[in-house]
């Protein structure tokens, strides 16, 4: 039986040998599996900066194999000149090479930013990366901090009549409420950053008085140059059941997942969204979506979104002078309709009036898609659709609409680079088939502000300047 027992331990013992071997041995694979404790590796600092802003934040780097683990380097990207600093394993280094960690261990890295917030000479946004180095793979973590001084709005309601002067930038975090009877008036040149769980969301009245010189921005609150133009930013702005009275001029909304949302009729004689001489782009999903909306649009340009504008339930629409485009590019890909009308909600099962009229528009892409305008009319309920001295590309006419004077040749847009994200969607050639072809409307000005011909008017939110 001793003899049985030893036979036994022996190979035990052995295949313990050989583990304790692994484990103080590296794994070299390219495929090592290494992370950190952060959210897709990205390390923010919200902190309101009232001083010299100096504020300390940690991660770990896991090792997460049976092996050792040699990290070749540690390096903060932007070096001595960063804002940022940091302490890798216990050394104070902006750049560490060769640091070992255990297997299934972990190690600390400690990050200090330390900003002047009230300096105007700083960015809004102060970012840099680390590097971490190991068998081959390089992985960063992203560095991220205000610059400047901001308002720092987390999980806000606003819950009596308020304005917000262009002081300083608002930076939401979480989201955004305006109850049900307040209101929220934005002054103009105010700047608007949000997280990427942070929403507008309106009950009560949301008014932004941007200016031509001086326009309202919502976007996302990442803009180191990885990031900035990326869609899906930030999730965009919703008007609710409740929301009243709705009136955005010379807004900028960008990066959103979807830009607006309006999801009901107007609860009074006034539209329940009006935009004057507004840009809405880079949506992930919709610029725009209506679930038997009300809304009046003019002046103003959605482009390249995932679709730009999507009416669904029936509702009521005016779009005047606007320019609705789509091209395929590296972040948002042109599959949808620029417009997509509809009197029923996505079952096709429940149907409302609809009532939209489309006034010296264009509705135009890239060519990937065959029908740019598409109109949907289930049932028997009202059913009004208007496309009224307009450009826009198709190959099957649209049923269920009645047109004027459609024109559907190439608008001839100034200047598109898409490998270069470059669009300029003015007309300067006076052979452009949308010169002078508008009908007259009591809109005086174009988007850039220029006073419009009432004689000559240009189809799209520009017009030609003489």
């Amino acid at each position: 039986m001793v003899k049985q027992i030893k036979i036994f331990l022996l190979p035990l013992a052995f295949c313990m040998l050989l583990y304790a071997c692994k484990k103080d041995s590296f794994i070299t694979s390219g495929n090592a599996s290494l992370t950190t404790s952060l959210y897709k590796d990205s390390l923010k600092y919200d902190t309101v900066f009232t001083s010299v802003g100096s504020t300390t934040e940690s991660f770990k780097i896991f090792n997460n194999n049976n092996q050792k683990l040699l990290l070749s380097k540690v390096k903060l990207m932007g070096g001595n000149s960063s804002a940022f600093k940091i302490n890798i394993n216990g050394e104070p280094l902006s750049e560490v090479d060769n640091i070992e960690i255990a297997a299934n261990d972990s190690i600390y890295v400690f990050v200090t930013v330390n900003i002047n917030p009230n300096s105007n000479a700083t960015p809004f946004i102060v970012s840099d990366s680390i590097l971490i180095s190991y068998n081959g793979n390089n992985k960063y973590v992203q560095l991220q901090a205000y610059g400047q001084n901001a308002h720092f709005l987390t999980n806000t309601v606003i819950s009596s009549n308020t304005i917000w002067p262009n002081d300083l930038p608002y930076v939401i975090l979480g989201s955004l409420i305006i109850n049900v009877n307040d209101s929220l008036t934005i002054q103009a040149g105010c700047r608007i950053y949000s997280h990427a769980n942070a929403p507008f969301l309106v009950n009560g009245t949301l008014v932004v008085n941007g200016t031509k010189q001086d326009s309202v921005v919502f976007t996302g609150d990442r803009l180191d140059a990885s990031y900035k133009d990326l869609p899906a930013s930030w999730p965009g702005i919703y008007f609710y059941n409740s929301s009243i009275n709705n009136i955005l001029t010379f807004a900028i909304i960008e990066n959103a997942n979807q830009g607006i949302e309006v999801d009901s009729l107007s609860r009074n004689a006034n539209p329940k969204l009006t935009l004057h001489q507004c840009i809405i782009d880079n949506a992930f999903g919709p610029g725009m979506i209506c679930n038997n909306g009300s809304v009046n649009m003019d002046n103003s340009l959605i482009y390249n979104c995932g679709s730009n504008i999507a009416i669904n339930s029936g509702g009521n629409y005016n779009f005047t002078n606007c320019t609705v485009a789509g091209y395929s590019n590296s972040f948002v890909t042109h599959k949808n309709p620029v417009l997509q009308v509809s009197n029923a909600d996505s079952s096709q099962t429940i149907m409302n009036n609809l009532s939209a009229t489309f006034l010296n528009c264009i509705f135009w892409g890239d060519g990937s898609i065959n029908d740019e305008v598409v109109v949907n009319k289930q049932g028997s309920n009202t059913f009004n659709v208007l496309l009224s001295h307009c450009i826009y590309r198709v190959i099957d006419q649209p049923t269920n609409v009645d047109t004027l004077a459609i024109i559907e040749t190439d608008p001839m847009f100034d200047y598109i680079d898409v490998n270069n994200t470059i669009y300029n969607f003015h007309i300067t050639n006076a052979s452009a088939p949308g010169i002078d072809k508008g009908t007259n409307t009591p809109l005086l000005t174009d988007l850039d502000d220029y006073t419009r011909n009432i004689d000559s008017i240009d189809i799209g939110c520009y017009q030609k300047h003489n």
